[in-house]
């Protein structure tokens, strides 16, 4: 009985499973992007997705996050299988339970960084005022608090990331999935955004998952996973 609670509460424990996951390219030379991955992520995990260029670090972080369907094998979300969703299914999945943040920053130019950061909340039909609380809290939290009204091209490389990440967070997902989320700044806007990233992970224990090659986010990781030829080769944590 105790061996069967304790499964019950390991299980229940993961936030991301994938089973034997595949995702073949066709062409002239079919491209295996990833190779037969079995992977478990649980809560309040930060982990980091490594491997050399063409490994499939942007592909399985995509196909995980539900912006690209594997050829073969199944993705399990809180225990939800979203491999065989459709489109439309997995674009409200996305809104509630996943954050994204990406190598570009990808935040709405003509809005604001309070707009950029309610976007979400209000697909996701939240009230206005709680849309104000939680953009005030988020903004505050990543040391933005002052910038509410400024546009994208208003602000830093750095402090766009920061909008980036509290957009993430807006929805309260279950986990936040980051692509190459440090491509673009400097050693010390990096520094800033892992430092927010870090807290959050530790004081909220938000789930992160990056794929990066940058040496300072492998250094803060807790779990290393190596991609070579979209199949797994070590997985370590720390």
């Amino acid at each position: 009985m105790r061996n069967s609670l304790l499964h019950l509460i390991i299980y229940s424990m993961k936030i991301i499973e994938t089973k034997n996951l595949h995702k073949i390219y066709q062409g002239v030379v079919p491209v295996h992007a990833v190779n037969g991955v079995d992977l478990e992520i649980e809560e309040g995990e930060f982990t980091a997705i490594v491997g050399p260029s063409g490994s499939g670090k942007t592909t399985l972080l995509n196909i995980i996050g539900g912006l690209d369907h594997p050829t073969e094998g199944e993705v399990f979300i809180n225990q939800t299988d979203i491999s065989q969703m459709s489109n439309n299914q997995l674009i409200d999945f996305r809104l509630k339970n996943i954050g994204f943040v990406f190598q570009a920053y990808n935040l709405i130019p003509v809005l604001t960084a309070q707009e950029n950061v309610e976007f979400v909340m209000l697909l996701q039909k939240r009230s206005k005022e709680e849309r104000n609380d939680r953009v005030k809290e988020l903004m505050e939290a990543v040391g933005l608090g002052d910038r509410l009204q400024n546009r994208p091209n208003q602000l830093s490389g750095g402090q766009q990331q920061r909008v980036a990440v509290a957009r993430a967070l807006a929805s309260k997902p279950s986990f936040v999935l980051a692509d190459e989320p440090t491509a673009n700044l400097d050693s010390k806007s990096t520094a800033n955004l892992l430092d927010i990233m870090a807290e959050l992970n530790t004081k909220e224990n938000m789930t992160f998952v990056f794929s990066t090659h940058d040496q300072r986010v492998i250094d803060r990781a807790k779990r290393i996973i190596t991609l070579e030829d979209g199949a797994i080769v070590s997985d370590e944590r720390r």
